[in-house]
């Protein structure tokens, strides 16, 4: 059976006095995963330095109310959603056993700063637009824009994780950008000196 990685020394500091939700997090992560279809079977040994980590690393990002799209096993909803309990949470998944994994998550943990609605990124109705939408390895900025700008009020802003081709990608999204009112465009690195693994957001905030 392929070990779990241990936990790092910096998932104290990033977690504080939630470190142990996060631990409980991890725990069940590890246990049902693979079983459930979230995360591979090579995601054990670096589960908390690829993926909890990865995650935190961009909580003091956000404030106010955020949406995940495609959240998945929780990757970065609900781990954003422990280190931050002062934000509220939307967490955004299209597949029923996902969304159930989602809810058993938020109920087990006591996370009441955390909904879970059942749709695709582009059918999402809600009253209200989000201060922040986020999502991490869901698919191509060109791609992911339409689906996650439409949801921020006047000056939200989106903060997509993103990896090593992140510049690349706002390059071949040019049209998008524009189309979206997108401003103040760039990638920021998260975690240097910190994490072992950096972890790319690009940021933007959208214009009336």
């Amino acid at each position: 059976m392929t070990s779990v990685e241990a936990e790092p020394g910096a998932a104290k500091s990033l977690f504080g006095d939630r470190i142990d939700i996060a631990r409980e997090f991890t725990k069940a992560l590890a246990e049902q995963g693979e079983e459930r279809g979230l995360i591979g079977p090579l995601e054990l040994p670096r589960l908390w330095t690829r993926h909890i980590l990865n995650s935190a690393i961009a909580a003091p990002l956000f404030h106010g109310s955020a949406a995940d799209i495609g959240s998945g096993a929780g990757l970065p909803g609900l781990v954003l959603a422990i280190a931050r309990p002062d934000v509220k949470w939307t967490l955004v998944e299209p597949m029923e056993r996902r969304v159930n994994w989602l809810n058993e998550q938020v109920t087990e943990l006591g996370l009441d700063n955390v909904d879970v609605l059942r749709s695709r990124a582009e059918d999402v109705r809600t009253v209200e637009k989000f201060d922040f939408v986020t999502a991490r390895a869901v698919s191509a900025l060109r791609t992911l824009i339409p689906f996650t700008a439409p949801l921020l009020r006047d000056g939200g802003e989106l903060a997509l994780l993103k990896g090593m081709n992140a510049p690349a990608e706002i390059g071949a999204a040019a049209k998008q950008i524009k189309k979206y009112r997108l401003s103040d465009v760039r990638v920021e690195v998260l975690g240097e000196g910190v994490l072992d693994e950096t972890t790319r957001v690009v940021r933007a905030t959208v214009r009336g």
